[in-house]
């Protein structure tokens, strides 16, 4: 089942100056697992050291945050979009 991730800014030096890469899995973190695959230390970027994800960083799928979802249980279905945004502070 492929998904497109949208990859945030900061991070597309992994993924070869992509905005957007293609994904296989059926849930958040099969996906999370395809892309740490194929572009190792992406996962380091936005997962603690439990396999969490970081506090700062948001998940959406198809314009749903997965916090209110099922996390990184989340399923996904062909054609999926998720988007990875790091959350901006500021003052």
């Amino acid at each position: 089942m492929a998904v497109t991730v949208r990859v945030p800014t900061p991070m597309r030096k992994m993924t070869d100056d992509q905005q957007e890469v293609q994904a296989n899995g059926d849930s958040i973190g099969a996906v999370l697992n395809d892309l740490e695959a194929r572009y190792p230390g992406f996962t380091n970027r936005i997962c603690d050291d439990q396999g969490e994800l970081r506090r700062f960083i948001n998940v959406y799928v198809n314009d749903e945050d997965i916090r209110f979802l099922q996390g990184k249980e989340t399923s996904l279905k062909d054609g999926d979009e998720i988007s990875i945004v790091p959350a901006i502070a500021g003052g």
